[in-house]
C-alpha cells in the first residue's frame, strides 16, 4: 500500500520575496464511492454488498443525527466527528447571537490507531510511474531520508 506523490513548487506566503521551494504532495488515485467501499467491506465480512451499503447509509444517518443533536460522535478507534462554526465577532456578549455564525463545519479528528496506521505509509514518485518505470522506482519512507528498491 504505497502512496504516490507529485512535486510542486510553492511560495512561502510569509516571505514572498524568498525563492520558491519544492514540496512532495500526495497524489490521489481518485475517489472510492460508497458502493465501492461497500463492495470492499463485503469482501472482508459476511455481509453482502447491498447489506454493507445499507450499513454505511445508516452510519451516515446516525452520524448526522448525532451531530445535529449537539453530540461529538466517536466512531471506535477511527476518530471523532464534531460540529464547529465560523462566526463574526461582536462587541458585546448580547450581540453574540446565532446570526453572527457564517459557516457550519464538520471536523474529523483521527483516532490513535488511524494516526498510527497513516504513519506507516510509504511513498513512490508519481513521475516514476508516469515515466514508464511501472513501479520500479524507489519506495520511500517519510522523514528517514531512506529509499529502498522494491
Amino acid at each position: 500500500m504505497t502512496l504516490l506523490y507529485k512535486k510542486i513548487q510553492r511560495v512561502n506566503p510569509l516571505k514572498k520575496d524568498e525563492p520558491r521551494k519544492w514540496y512532495p504532495v500526495v497524489k490521489s488515485l481518485g475517489t472510492l464511492s460508497e458502493k465501492e467501499v461497500a463492495k470492499r467491506i463485503s469482501d472482508e465480512t459476511t455481509l453482502n454488498p447491498k447489506e454493507a451499503e445499507m450499513a454505511l447509509a445508516q452510519l451516515e444517518k446516525v452520524l448526522v443525527s448525532g451531530l445535529l443533536d449537539g453530540y461529538t460522535v466517536k466512531i471506535g478507534a477511527w476518530g471523532t466527528f464534531q460540529v464547529t462554526v465560523n462566526a463574526n465577532g461582536a462587541d458585546t456578549e448580547k450581540e453574540a447571537t446565532a446570526s453572527k455564525i457564517t459557516k457550519v463545519n464538520i471536523r474529523f479528528t483521527a483516532g490513535k490507531s488511524l494516526r498510527e496506521a497513516a504513519q506507516k505509509a510509504t511513498f513512490r514518485s508519481a513521475a516514476d510511474i508516469a515515466g514508464g518505470n511501472n513501479g520500479s522506482g524507489a519506495v520511500e519512507t517519510p522523514g528517514s531520508g531512506e529509499t529502498g528498491e522494491s
